[in-house]
């Protein structure tokens, strides 16, 4: 379990290193300037949830995960852990470099309470996850970063922690040994470990995550689902890069953004005889239909779907403009309705529809996220998110 109450971390900041000392003089009047990292921050992970944090640089995510950790000491609120906690944080914290592999492996375990003959047991699962082969004997001052990430999250994973936080070290990992994070990932929670970690890569957070936290500017800006988290997230991140957005309505919810030249009014799922439908069987062929309005003359605009799971993950997505269908120009009040229509080679579960009508560029006029779900159903059941409608032949020879 983990508890935080009301945590605030303020730094002072001096424009010059004498000033310190002269701050220290009697009668000196201040000369620093306070920065709050992190401003009034609560939140309580009970034990198995998977906690994702999510916000630009800066914001004080890495802040949040060394007083987690216990590295830092917040300057007011509290924390409050209960279990053995393991943390992989920025790279090159918690190793010493002039060790070996191995020698830093019993060091950390040792830090974390585990006897040698624990170790001992754990070092054949820590060396296969890890697998740098001869460099264990070696000094990790000699490590790539990526070598360096693999042993320390191997050790990290493998000490047998009741709680886990994780900074964004996976990044620098290349790509099996990530998707080997995430299946191990898979198995804490099956473990009920208690995770919190930081991520850019916003669909790991969903795919991760039980719930999320958006901060900005030290302060906690979004709570809850990792849909409507990272959704809320986009497009704050979308707001900043247009300046000249129009504050209305649609600016402030959380799955909607855009520069509001066209308003999308409706999107359906329809079947084949044009009724609207939210459940799908696989191979069926569908229209989806996007209708939206005009608010400014606008040129050449595009409309665009984004099919994705449950969890977040980009299953299909296309526009207008990847079609090569160009609609023209358009003045306020006119409105369109584009028909997408496809067979549905979906495997059966649940999926949400996103759609957007966008500038040339790629800036948004209006788009929404998941905006409604729909279901695919199937007699039969298939891994994955294709239906690539395999056929099978076999053949027996004696």
């Amino acid at each position: 379990m983990v508890l935080v109450q009301n945590v605030s971390k303020r730094y002072r900041l001096y424009r010059r290193p004498s000033d310190r000392i002269w701050e220290l003089l009697p009668g000196s009047r201040p000369r620093h300037q306070d920065f709050w990292a992190l401003q009034d921050i609560s939140f309580q992970l009970e034990k198995g949830e998977t906690l994702g944090v999510v916000g630009p640089n800066g914001s004080g995510k890495s802040t949040l995960l060394e007083i987690v950790s216990g590295i830092l000491q917040p300057t007011a609120g509290r924390v409050v852990t209960r279990g053995r906690t393991a943390a992989l944080l920025e790279l090159g914290a918690g190793f010493n470099p002039e060790f070996t592999g191995r020698e830093n492996v019993y060091l950390n375990g040792e830090i974390m309470g585990l006897s040698r003959s624990e170790i001992d047991r754990a070092m054949p699962s820590i060396e296969a996850f890890a697998e740098i082969g001869e460099f264990m004997e070696r000094p990790v001052k000699e490590y790539s970063s990526g070598m360096y990430v693999r042993l320390a999250f191997s050790t990290a994973i493998h000490v047998e922690p009741e709680i886990l936080i994780v900074d964004e070290a996976l990044a620098v990992g290349d790509a099996v040994f990530a998707n080997r994070c995430v299946r191990k990932f898979e198995e804490l929670r099956e473990r009920k470990i208690t995770v919190l970690f930081v991520s850019h890569d916003l669909g790991l957070v969903k795919q991760l995550s039980s719930r999320a936290i958006l901060l900005l500017r030290g302060r906690i800006e979004a709570h809850g689902t990792p849909n409507d988290v990272i959704n809320r997230y986009i497009g704050l991140v979308l707001e900043r890069q247009a300046p000249q957005l129009e504050k209305d309505r649609r600016l402030r919810a959380s799955h909607r953004h855009g520069d509001g030249s066209s308003e999308v009014l409706a999107m359906q799922v329809l079947n084949v005889r044009g009724e609207p439908v939210n459940s799908v069987v696989a191979g069926e062929c569908i229209t989806i239909r996007v209708r939206t309005r005009f608010h400014k003359t606008v040129s050449d605009p595009m409309v665009g779907i984004l099919i994705r799971t449950r969890i977040g993950m980009e299953v299909y997505g296309t526009n207008t403009r990847i079609e090569k269908m160009h609609l023209g120009d358009f003045a306020p009040g006119d409105e369109l309705e584009v028909d997408f229509r496809m067979e549905c080679w979906l495997t059966p579960q649940p999926y949400t529809l996103t759609v957007a009508t966008q500038n040339p560029d790629g800036t948004s006029h209006d788009w929404l996220d998941d905006a409604i779900a729909f279901d695919v159903v199937d007699a039969r059941v298939a891994a994955g998110v294709a239906n690539l409608r395999a056929q099978i032949q076999w053949r027996v020879s004696r």
